[in-house]
């Protein structure tokens, strides 16, 4: 149910982006006062295309509402942890211990880095 609103939504905002586009750039928009002339004049097809500008609007706002609702209310039983960041494993440093009489002192450690000394 969920995937089949979320397919009906995504063709609401490609319908959305595309009566927008059509439309002509000279303002007004939704907030121009429309004559009572006929559908197929130049001025009608403006007021068509404001009209499914508002309806497909009102529809995405819509289904925006309902998908984040079903969203929400969906108990998820898995998380998913592929990019969880996993704390680096604990370096211990080795007990060092005090060198018995006669032997001779470790080697200072150069971290695996040439040239350190």
């Amino acid at each position: 149910m969920f995937t089949f609103l979320l397919v009906v939504q995504a063709i609401i905002a490609a319908a959305l982006v595309t009566v927008i586009l059509m439309q002509r750039s000279e303002g007004g928009g939704l907030t121009s006062s429309g004559s009572p002339s006929g559908l197929m004049s130049a001025r009608g097809a403006a007021d068509f295309l404001t009209r499914a500008t508002g309806v497909l609007a009102g529809l995405f706002i819509a289904m925006s509402v309902l998908l984040a609702f079903l969203a929400a209310s969906r108990s998820a039983t898995t998380v998913d942890t592929s990019l969880q960041r996993r704390a680096p494993a604990a370096q211990t440093q080795p007990v060092q211990t005090q060198p018995q009489q006669g032997a001779p002192a470790p080697a200072p450690a150069d971290n695996g880095v040439p040239l350190a000394n």
